[in-house]
């Protein structure tokens, strides 16, 4: 009896990952009325509290025209704030004003902390073997056309 289920392969389980990933983020978005740029946006400047227009502009990979509306919109929304770097006063600093840990903005991080619970979980030992793999394969891929 012949099984029609495809073999699972370490590039399927990436893909299922990403599909999973990609889904709880759309529905994180349409939950918070945003944009996926807005939200890429939001997540770095989070990360990154205090960074230059520039730095998101070449992290988002947008021009400089389209990252000042992007930032205008976040501040009309009051999701960010402008501040004036003191040493440079031609230079703002871009901030978040919402808590990422609390709902509803949360649900933006929600797929990535219940995955960290998850790995947490794990064996360890597995985990850290699984890491350093997908490290090595991610750095042939990328490398391989180059």
């Amino acid at each position: 009896m012949a099984n029609d289920t495809p073999a699972l392969t370490l590039g399927l389980a990436l893909r299922q990952y990403l599909d999973a990933r990609n889904a709880a983020m759309v529905a994180a978005r349409a939950s918070l009325g945003i944009s996926d740029i807005d939200a890429r946006a939001l997540l770095f400047v989070v990360g990154n509290p205090g960074t230059r227009p520039t730095v998101l502009r070449e992290y988002l990979g947008i021009t400089s025209a389209g990252v000042t509306t992007l930032i205008d919109r976040l501040v009309g929304r009051s999701l960010v704030r402008r501040d004036v770097d003191p040493s440079d006063r031609r230079v703002n600093r871009i901030t978040a004003t919402i808590d990422i840990a609390d709902d509803p903005w949360s649900s933006l991080n929600r797929f990535d902390d219940d995955f960290d619970v998850a790995v947490g979980a794990a064996d360890q030992a597995v985990v850290e073997k699984s890491a350093a793999l997908l490290v090595a394969l991610t750095a042939a891929t990328v490398g391989a056309r180059h």
